[in-house]
């Protein structure tokens, strides 16, 4: 279930601000005011289910309202330090058709992107972002060769069939340098969540549902450069990438979601989000999958996962208050683990606050590491 940061894009390029200019009163506004039905009209939704086509559906899809492309990742150097990565594209239509105005300025399409890294030998967390108009090349995406930018950062395919491809950004220069310059390759196939691919997040007015399109690749290799302090440091890792788009996901009873991706020693993968209402309680189209090692995926519904936060932390920022640590078990899989963020604060200072980080993976009874993965929190600190 992705993503929050595409609220930033409809509060704050709509209202044609900047978007350190939103208004307080803008970031307490619910999810659902922006994810729901409102100014879906003209869009295609998902409604129904589609058959996929790869690489195509790699590419965008500028028919529905929103759309992401979402990398993150767990990597390690030589000397044995660890490291996180979050890349991820967002893209918003402002309206359904294009602009009929003349100017090359002129677009529908808005992009933001989003960049952090996690040094966990460092303790240390770093964050960025931009956004762009789809005009002038500052910022679109294209199917065949794939590639998706916002300014200079990006990620592209090496040729056409989409995998190998690069991922590049960098925030800052010289000593203050952080950067990423890694080549992702083919891992285990794509794997369609929810419904072959359809993915029920709620129910509209008039029994319409709200959902996306929706799939993920679970475990591509990734190796190459990260920079921290102006210096490179080889690394190799397992990255992960989430495919959503839609027009309209969240019903106005829902506040937020929790997400997990999780890369099991063992050659297993887990995706599970836990959608939140603004009671607190889990939402029943809260849903996830397995993957075992040769990429065969089994659905997780709500009833087979029992999720636990654990203790809190408080952004000193924000102030929002975060489960510390989770603990997730799917016991038809034999799966009981503990959910350990490699750093407290992994909260991304952009415009609009959420907790994204990298996580080990513990047995949750002798705390043996299982693995690594990433967890999303979002809705936060929000009124209800």
């Amino acid at each position: 279930m992705r993503r929050l940061a595409i609220v930033l894009v409809l509060l704050a390029v709509c209202a044609c601000r900047k978007a350190n200019d939103v208004r307080p009163s803008d970031l307490g506004r619910p999810l659902s005011s922006v994810l729901g039905e409102a100014g879906s009209s003209g869009f295609e939704r998902a409604l129904t289910v589609r058959p996929f086509s790869f690489p195509a559906d790699h590419g965008p899809h500028p028919t529905f309202r929103t759309e992401w492309w979402y990398f993150t990742g767990n990597l390690g150097d030589r000397e044995g330090e660890r490291y996180g990565f979050q890349l991820t594209f967002f893209r918003s239509a402002l309206a359904a058709d294009p602009p009929k105005r003349r100017s090359q300025w002129a677009a529908n399409q808005i992009y933001l992107a989003h960049f952090a890294v996690t040094d966990a030998g460092g303790g240390r967390f770093f964050s960025a972002e931009r956004y762009a108009r789809a005009a002038l090349d500052l910022a679109g995406a294209i199917d065949s060769p794939f590639e998706v930018w916002a300014g200079a950062w990006r990620a592209k395919s090496v040729d056409r069939s989409f995998l190998p491809l690069t991922l590049a950004a960098s925030q800052g220069a010289g000593d203050n340098a952080v950067a990423i310059d890694l080549r992702l390759a083919s891992g285990k196939p794509p794997v369609l969540q929810g419904d072959r691919g359809l993915s029920l997040k709620s129910v509209g007015p008039d029994a319409v549902p709200n959902a996306s399109y929706y799939y993920s690749m679970t475990r591509l290799p990734a190796s190459g450069r990260l920079t921290l302090d102006g210096r490179e440091r080889e690394v190799t890792g397992t990255a992960w990438l989430d495919r959503e788009w839609s027009t309209s996901a969240l019903a106005s009873n829902q506040a937020g979601w929790d997400w997990f991706a999780l890369q099991l020693d063992d050659g297993r993968d887990l995706m599970y989000y836990q959608l939140r209402r603004r009671d607190g309680t889990s939402d029943p189209a809260s849903a996830g999958s397995l993957t075992d090692p040769v990429g065969k995926s089994a659905p997780l519904r709500r009833e087979s996962v029992a999720l636990t936060p654990r203790g809190d932390w408080q952004s000193p920022r924000s102030g929002a208050r975060y489960p510390a640590a989770w603990r997730l078990a799917v016991p038809t899989h034999g799966l009981d683990l503990e959910l350990i963020p490699l750093l407290a604060d992994q909260e991304l200072a952009v415009s609009f606050r959420y907790w994204e980080g990298a996580v080990e993976v513990r047995d949750a009874r002798t705390r043996t590491p299982l693995g690594r993965g990433y967890i999303e929190m979002t809705g936060y600190g929000l009124p209800r």
